[in-house]
């Protein structure tokens, strides 16, 4: 009798090798009955005693009745087996069920990666050329604040030359001044000098 076709002995091993060995058993005593059966033969054909035969008989009637336990265990060992084989498929099928869950619940994990990635590497790029116009920004700024102070400068410098310009105009307003009252005062002078002569010579007169 050959092992059913999709046993498994990881499931239920020992209901199988417990199965195997009522096989080799049955086969044994069916060996035995045959030779058995052979012996009376002969025994009949040399005239064999009737005590011979008897044990003969005896014996394998007693073969025949272990013969008949030993099925009755192989039918309650085959429903056994039978029965695991049952158990191993659904457990078989659960698992199948299970690992395609898992393998669609691994599936929709790496797509969201994928995507997770791809927002992460987007970002990266944005980040970056935020980071390079902030850098041109900059560099426009440093830019301006440099002719800033050059105009800074340039004003500074305007405002000495002015400073220095007022100075000479203050100095030369006061040399005007100055002169315009040298002036006055000899003009003042030179009159006085005129009507005092005047009338010196009408009083001549």
């Amino acid at each position: 009798m050959a092992t059913p076709v999709g046993w498994s002995q990881g499931g239920s091993g020992s209901v199988c090798l417990a199965f195997d060995q009522l096989r080799d058993v049955i086969e044994s005593q069916e060996e035995l009955i045959h030779q058995l059966r052979n012996v009376m033969v002969l025994q009949d054909e040399n005239f064999v005693s009737k005590e011979e035969f008897q044990a003969v008989e005896k014996k394998l009637v007693e073969e025949k009745a272990a013969h008949a336990k030993t099925k009755v265990l192989l039918a309650k060992e085959e429903e056994k087996l039978q029965f695991a084989l049952g158990e191993v498929e659904v457990l078989s099928k659960q698992l199948e069920k299970e690992k395609l869950a898992f393998e669609k619940a691994l599936s929709c994990v790496k797509s969201r990666v994928l995507q997770e990635s791809s927002k992460k590497d987007q970002l990266i790029t944005k980040c970056n050329e935020i980071e390079s116009h902030i850098i041109k920004q900059e560099d426009i700024l440093n830019g301006k604040e440099n002719e800033i102070k050059e105009l800074q400068q340039a004003i500074s410098e305007q405002k000495q030359i002015l400073r220095n310009h007022m100075s000479d105009f203050r100095i030369q307003k006061q040399q005007e001044n100055y002169m315009a009252q040298v002036l006055d005062q000899k003009h003042k002078k030179a009159s006085g000098m005129r009507q005092a002569r005047s009338h010196q010579h009408l009083r001549e007169k």
